[in-house]
């Protein structure tokens, strides 16, 4: 079933972005560590021991903690509370198979047989491991429940109620490199009460944690056993296989302080690597600045998709007009040779027309001068003709000249016609006339 612990290593490191404090929980005191995690690395801020917390008015510590976190910059930060192991039930299911979604019905179908508090309310919460396996904490609703009044009475906002190997499990993880590569390992310390404190991995049982009373040496051959690695497997520190910090303070000896700091590094970026919490979700506090890079990161994705979106818009159009004025230069050579050839044709239609006008100019002129002919009948005659292409004028002489204006005007061919003059012949042989006369448009 696909989960966070899938990612892989290299994006894993530059997702590692958060902040978180861990708190332990002893019989007589607090231990509390506070952890910023970046791509960089890690640096732990700051540590506080709260001693004699139980005897003491929760007010009081809860103050000490609060100016605490108000001199590392973090007080708007939740906790991640480690839960003492006997309080815890930790049990390992195999679900090979199993979806994401269908993972906590699969979970509760088995959950009564997983602890002996029989009738007794109980909370629980589950962790992903390698090869389908799940790790499981179960806590008596009635110990969850002493623990959530006393820090919530001493004003701390809690995230997260865990125990120790989830807390290993997810702080290993968090930068994506595994200690020896998933070969396999035992890790030894020392907890606050002496006993020595055991966490080991395995391809044969993904998760090991226990304390032991007996000498480290028993302790690590008990291990290695329950692994199934084989007996000449050096241990290790604990401090050796979490993320090692590159800055952290002279006080936060990490061979004796190991748990706290895991729980602080899990809890600052408890999606890139969850651990299990048995808080239930109403009771969960989450006041963490980190929590709103989701939001930022969705808000910034939005404006680069919307920037993008108008950068791509300007970028098509500009394309489109390059595009288009190119091919509009590929094709004015082919438009100015179309408009020469349209000028050139009409330049032609004109000439063409023209010459059909000067053809008919000769037929108008040859049926002009026939009707004169016509018009003007013997004894009349003509011995001038000025014939123009809008008008004519005619000299002659007729036996009486005053009626030819009306004849010429009776005429298809001719208007407006005028005397210009009429004389008396002197031998008595008539009137010499002088006429002119508008030519008629023919259609």
């Amino acid at each position: 079933m696909p989960t966070a612990l899938t990612i892989p290593a290299d994006v894993r490191k530059l997702l590692a972005f958060g902040s978180g404090i861990g708190i332990e929980i002893h019989p007589d005191s607090l231990e509390v560590v506070v952890a910023r995690v970046r791509p960089t690395g890690i640096r732990v801020l700051g540590r506080l021991a709260i001693e004699n917390y139980a005897t003491r008015p929760a007010a009081e510590w809860g103050a000490v903690y609060a100016r605490f976190l108000r001199s590392l910059g973090v007080g708007y930060l939740t906790a991640t509370v480690l839960l003492p192991r006997r309080e815890v039930i930790v049990r390992q299911l195999s679900l090979p198979g199993v979806a994401a979604k269908d993972l906590e019905s699969a979970i509760r179908l088995q959950l009564d047989l997983l602890h002996p508090y029989g009738e007794e309310e109980i909370v629980w919460g589950s962790s992903p491991l390698t090869h389908g396996a799940v790790l499981v904490g179960i806590v008596r609703r009635e110990v969850m429940e002493r623990y959530r009044r006393l820090f919530t009475e001493a004003g701390i906002l809690v995230a997260s109620f865990t125990f120790s190997a989830a807390a290993m499990h997810a702080a290993i993880r968090v930068t994506g490199k595994t200690p020896t590569n998933g070969n396999g390992f035992v890790a030894l310390g020392r907890n606050a009460a002496g006993a020595v404190e055991v966490y080991g991995e395995s391809p044969a049982r993904p998760v090991f944690s226990a304390e032991f009373t007996f000498p480290p040496e028993r302790a690590a051959g008990l291990a290695l056993a329950e692994l199934r690695l084989p007996p000449e497997t050096a241990p290790r520190r604990l401090d050796e296989i979490l993320p090692p910090p590159a800055v952290n303070p002279v006080e936060n000896d990490l061979s004796r302080n190991a748990l706290p700091y895991a729980t602080a590094v899990a809890g600052a970026c408890p999606r890139l690597a969850p651990s299990a919490n048995v808080l239930p979700p109403e009771h969960r506090r989450s006041s963490s600045r980190a929590a709103l890079i989701p939001t930022l990161v969705l808000a910034g994705v939005v404006l680069l998709a919307g920037g993008f979106m108008l950068f791509w818009q300007n970028y098509t159009q500009r394309r489109y007009l390059s595009e288009l004025n190119a091919e509009i230069r590929k094709l004015e050579p082919v438009a100015a040779r179309a408009a020469t050839l349209d000028r050139e044709i009409a330049k032609a239609r004109a000439q063409a027309e023209l010459l059909d006008r000067v053809r008919a100019y000769t037929r108008d002129d040859l049926d002009a001068l026939n009707e004169l002919t016509k018009l003007i009948a013997p004894p009349g005659w003509t011995n001038s003709i000025d014939l123009n292409r809008d008008s004519v004028r005619i000299a002659g002489s007729a036996p009486d000249a005053a009626p030819l204006v009306k004849i010429l005007d009776s005429s298809p061919l001719f208007q407006n016609s005028a005397p210009d003059a009429i004389i008396r012949a002197g031998n008595g042989g008539g009137e010499n006339f002088t006429i002119h006369s508008s030519r008629k448009v023919r259609p």
